[in-house]
């Protein structure tokens, strides 16, 4: 990649975990402030040490870093996904996926069953340009 991606902020994944505790139910609160910051630093980490890097894999290092690490108290699996969606956004990529496409890989993904490698293979055929 070329120029440095728009990185997602803590403070528009936070809101948008707010916004989806409010719509569906759940603890509003941060589990564990260091798997938070964990799961955000992934892709910049990605970018920075791997110049080969892909933009899919950007996206999936935020999805499987937030389903996997569980930072939230509720609502995780929603917030992964929300945090691929933004950060694809930000950079003119939206994801497109069904509903029931997005549930199987996002259940998949925290059970373990799905790896960020094939998260990444997946996104690479959902992320479109605006």
């Amino acid at each position: 990649m070329a120029a440095e991606p728009r990185w997602l902020p803590r403070v528009v994944l936070d809101a948008a975990h707010l916004d989806q505790v409010r719509a569906h139910g759940g603890l509003a609160r941060v589990r564990d402030e260091n798997a938070l910051e964990a799961a955000l630093a992934r892709a910049p980490q990605k970018w920075h040490y791997n110049p080969k890097v892909r933009f899919p894999e950007l996206v999936a290092a935020y999805g499987f870093g937030v389903a996997t690490a569980h930072p939230y108290n509720d609502g995780n699996k929603r917030v992964a996904f929300l945090a691929m969606a933004i950060f694809a956004g930000l950079n003119g990529r939206e994801l497109v996926a069904t509903d029931a496409e997005v549930v199987t890989v996002m259940v998949g993904l925290a059970a373990g069953k799905i790896t960020e490698a094939e998260l990444a293979e997946w996104l690479g055929s959902h992320l479109v340009a605006d």
